[in-house]
């Protein structure tokens, strides 16, 4: 009986064994480590309703693209809220990559200063991959873009046609201030630099990748048209998220609808969630509070 029992823990020894080794060798897959959303959404709730769902999205499956969050703005309210942002953003990136999820840094028009960096070398080494649908060959600022979609959207909710700066009195000249991205945000081994569209799917195809979360700046603008940005991402067939917390709008509140500049962001966040795709929260990433700007003193905030 003794030998028996001997012979039953040898048994059980050698198959941890095993496991192990089939476990390593991918012959026995381990569980893979996933991040828990909260994905609100306002596509299918009543006006002015919001719906929650939770998901679990595998972190080698997701990407999390960093829009345009540049080293400065021609609009100093606008560069201002980026300093304040970045910090906590690069937090979330750091914890986010740490989870194993994919971050491709995306300032558009200045990759350029990232030419001799292996980030912006893994971009460009990515095996090219036809998509699914054409990329889009529409114009703004020099670069392509994924204009308002009438199939998918109404008019945005705010009038950005001033380019929205928030800045009281003589309001800031327009030009391209930036060079980089901000440095507060860190491009880590592993990182990809890119923002172009093509580029942008060669990589996530190479990684089987079928999750994007956004976040940066504009949402009005940037984070929603640019070539690797919200639109794109839902034409080409991605679970596509917004990590609201972590984004800003360029709305003046001398414009329509009136209102100040924090309630305009969210107009334009529950614009997304309705027609484009559900949003979400830094504190499923981080497990901390979520992100507020410090002039946001509004007594309830929209989270």
């Amino acid at each position: 009986m003794l030998r028996l029992r001997h012979s039953a823990r040898r048994l059980r020894s050698h198959a941890a064994v095993l496991f192990s080794c089939l476990t390593l060798l991918g012959g026995v897959r381990a569980e893979e480590p996933v991040i828990n959303l909260h994905l609100r959404s306002k596509a299918a709730a009543a006006e002015g309703a919001a719906t929650q769902t939770q998901a679990a999205w595998e972190a080698k499956k997701t990407a999390l693209i960093v829009c345009d969050m540049w080293d400065d703005h021609w609009c100093k309210s606008a560069a201002r809220r980026v300093v304040e942002m970045a910090g906590p953003l690069n937090e979330t990136v750091k914890q986010a990559r740490a989870k194993g999820v994919f971050i491709i840094h995306a300032p558009s028009s200045v990759t350029s200063f990232y030419k001799d960096t292996p980030q912006r070398a893994l971009a460009l080494a990515a095996p090219f991959t036809k998509t699914p649908v054409p990329l889009a060959t529409a114009e703004r600022w020099g670069t392509a873009w994924c204009w308002t979609d009438a199939k998918h959207e109404t008019v945005l909710p705010i009038d950005d046609s001033d380019m929205g700066c928030s800045c009281t009195g003589d309001k800031c000249p327009i030009r391209e201030a930036w060079t980089r991205q901000i440095s507060t945000i860190e491009l880590a081994p592993g990182d990809a630099l890119t923002d172009n569209g093509q580029e942008t799917w060669n990589l996530l195809a190479a990684r089987g990748i079928k999750n994007v979360i956004l976040c940066g700046v504009h949402l009005n603008m940037c984070v929603l048209g640019r070539p690797f940005a919200i639109r794109q991402q839902v034409y080409l067939g991605m679970n596509v998220a917004l990590m609201r917390d972590m984004t800003d709008s360029m709305y003046n509140p001398e414009r329509p609808p009136g209102v100040d500049h924090f309630t305009g962001h969210d107009l334009v966040i529950a614009h997304v969630e309705k027609n484009w795709c559900p949003s979400f929260l830094s504190t499923d990433i981080t497990g901390r509070p979520p992100f507020r700007f410090k002039e946001d003193t509004r007594t309830v905030p929209q989270q």
